[in-house]
């Protein structure tokens, strides 16, 4: 069943101007003004220390560097709908591993993904709406174990990824906060 692309979801009471603090944004770039009070640049560069890049969905429920026993440095984050290996995460993956010596790839999906109920109509419905067909796909999955093996596959067989024999895939439980592992080979 798709979301309709003229359907958003329901607004919460923070996306607008709410009494209190303006927009969402503006409340933002405040906490940013707050945080950079009390900021020290930590003299790091851009290379990670773990030398790993972790490759999540976007949603809002998955705080990774807590969930993963991450600091400020150990990693790089790339998200996207999903946690989808797409032609956009190889080329972050490739800019990591050949610019900023990163050697292994995490891959991480989750339960209650959104894109578990959508389909490639969602791009049909959109385009009816807005008068132009998106260009990307949606990447809609119906079985997480398997789309965590189309990406782990479409990481091992980048030809621009030097560094594909530590690439290792999970499933994040929203409800319980734990990683499942998914083999390869299954």
């Amino acid at each position: 069943m798709a979301i309709p692309a003229s359907q958003p979801s329901a607004p919460s009471a923070d996306t607008g101007a709410a009494s209190g603090g303006g927009t969402v944004t503006d409340r933002l770039v405040e906490a940013n003004r707050r945080y950079a009070a009390g900021f020290t640049d930590p003299g790091m560069d851009a290379r990670p220390v773990r030398r790993v890049a972790v490759v999540a969905c976007m949603d809002a429920r998955l705080d990774l560097h807590a969930a993963l026993g991450l600091e400020l440095g150990d990693c790089h984050t790339i998200r996207n709908a999903g946690g989808v290996v797409t032609d956009d995460i190889i080329r972050s993956l490739t800019i990591s591993q050949r610019a900023l010596g990163t050697r292994s790839v995490v891959l991480i999906h989750h339960t209650g993904c959104g894109l578990l109920s959508l389909t490639e109509d969602f791009r049909h419905e959109l385009a009816a709406e807005v008068g132009q067909r998106p260009t990307w796909a949606v990447e809609a999955f119906k079985d997480l174990d398997e789309d965590v093996r189309q990406s782990m596959q479409r990481v091992r067989t980048s030809p621009f990824l030097p560094h594909t024999d530590d690439v290792r895939g999970f499933v994040f439980d929203v409800t319980t906060g734990l990683l499942r592992e998914i083999d390869p080979r299954d």
